[in-house]
């Protein structure tokens, strides 16, 4: 049976966002095997910064120096969240997050957090329900530095025509955890 995770309504804590051109202190990793890859888990003291994919691009998402931190409480309950959600028995998520980014991508990330498990939107949806249709691109901008892959849900996102746009993880990968969400909304 799907565990939905926390109440309705109820999405990643945004605890803590950092402004444009803070510093990267006190950052941890760990990196977890899963059915889209390795995973790079990275957290702050304030909470989950990044989940990175295997093969990221240097510059997507710049966080700056970190440590291995296998035991970091966050980086633990970020683990045992995404067992759950590729085992089917998750469909939110509830962790303490430090989006680090400009006020806009920040706005856009919130944006993610709210695309409900097993459904898709626009770009051109997205930047309207910011109140600015026309920032499309922006928006396209903003969701491909996200460095909150999963959590914040950019794999959701399709373009205009409903199909499958860039995505930092792959095509296959953003097909992949449709699949997987589209299987689970369908058996809830």
């Amino acid at each position: 049976m799907m565990q939905p995770g926390p109440k309705k309504g109820a999405r990643a804590r945004r605890v803590a966002t950092a402004t444009k051109g803070s510093t990267a202190m006190n950052l941890v990793y760990k990196v977890l095997d899963s059915p889209v890859g390795k995973l790079k888990l990275v957290a702050s003291d304030k909470g989950l910064a990044a989940i990175l994919w295997e093969n990221e691009k240097p510059n997507r998402v710049r966080l700056g120096e970190m440590v291995e931190s296998p035991r970091h409480p966050v980086l633990l309950e970020t683990k045992r969240q995404l067992g759950q959600y590729f085992a089917g028995k998750r469909t939110e998520f509830d962790l303490p997050l430090d989006m680090r980014g400009t006020e806009f991508q920040r706005g856009v990330w919130e944006a993610l957090l709210e695309i409900p498990f097993g459904e898709t939107r626009t770009y051109a949806q997205i930047a309207k329900q910011l109140g600015n249709p026309t920032a499309t691109r922006a928006v396209g901008a903003a969701i491909g530095r996200n460095p909150l892959c999963i959590i914040a849900p950019c794999h959701r996102v399709l373009g205009s025509s409903g199909k499958l746009t860039g995505f930092a993880g792959g095509l296959e990968t953003k097909a992949h955890l449709l699949e997987h969400e589209s299987k689970g909304a369908a058996a809830a």
